[in-house]
C-alpha cells in the first residue's frame, strides 16, 4: 500500500506481505478523512499547521492499524492522535522560535480566510483560545462529545474537562462582547 500525501510525499509499506495487513485502513480514512480535516482545521486553527497534523496522526495509525481497529472506538483514538500530534509540534516549535522585533509583510496563500460577520468573531475568538482549552470547545460543541469523551480524549479529569470549558466559555463570552462594543 502506497499512501501519497498532498506535499507529495509517500508512505510505502516495509515488505509485501505487510501490504496486506491494512486492508481496511485506506477505505476507513476515505470514509472519515473529511472529518477528521475539518476536526484538525478547528483544533489547530490554521489550513498548514491542520494538515501537518492530520498527516503525522495518519502517518502513526497506518502501522498500529490492526491494534487501533479493534479498540471500542478508532476515531476518537485518531482524532486523539491529531491532538497530541499538534501538541507535540506546539512544545517543539515553542523550543525553537525566538522572536523578533519586526516581522515582513507578507501574504501567505496558505492562508485560511475566515467567515465575516457573527461567525467570523466567532471563529476569531476560538483562535485566541489557549490550545487545551480550544480543543475542549472543539470536541463537546462541535465535535457533541460528552465531557466524560473529552476528557478520555485529551487524557484528563472530567473534572479538567469542565474547567477549561468554563473558562473557555467565559473568555469567549467576553472576547464576543468586545468586539459589538467596537
Amino acid at each position: 500500500m502506497i499512501l501519497t500525501w498532498a506535499d507529495g510525499s509517500r508512505m510505502t509499506s516495509r515488505d509485501a506481505s505487510h501490504q496486506t495487513a491494512h486492508p481496511g485502513f485506506e477505505a476507513w480514512v476515505g470514509a472519515h478523512g473529511d472529518s477528521l480535516a475539518r476536526f484538525a482545521l478547528l483544533v489547530v486553527g490554521n489550513q498548514a499547521g491542520a494538515d501537518d497534523a492530520l498527516q503525522e496522526a495518519l502517518s502513526r495509525a497506518y502501522p498500529r492499524w490492526d491494534r487501533i481497529v479493534r479498540t471500542d472506538d478508532p476515531n476518537a483514538y485518531v482524532r486523539r492522535m491529531v491532538v497530541n500530534a499538534h501538541i507535540s509540534w506546539w512544545r517543539r516549535a515553542r523550543r525553537r522560535e525566538s522572536p523578533v522585533a519586526d516581522t515582513p509583510d507578507t501574504t501567505d496563500p496558505r492562508v485560511v480566510v475566515e467567515p465575516e460577520g457573527a461567525d467570523g468573531d466567532l471563529w476569531q475568538a476560538c483562535a485566541r483560545l489557549p490550545r487545551r482549552q480550544r480543543a475542549v470547545i472543539v470536541l463537546r460543541f462541535y465535535e457533541g462529545l460528552s465531557y466524560a469523551e473529552v476528557a478520555e480524549l485529551l487524557g484528563v479529569a472530567e473534572v479538567t474537562a469542565r474547567s477549561q470549558s468554563h473558562r473557555a466559555l467565559k473568555t469567549l463570552r467576553t472576547f464576543l462582547e468586545e468586539s459589538t462594543d467596537v
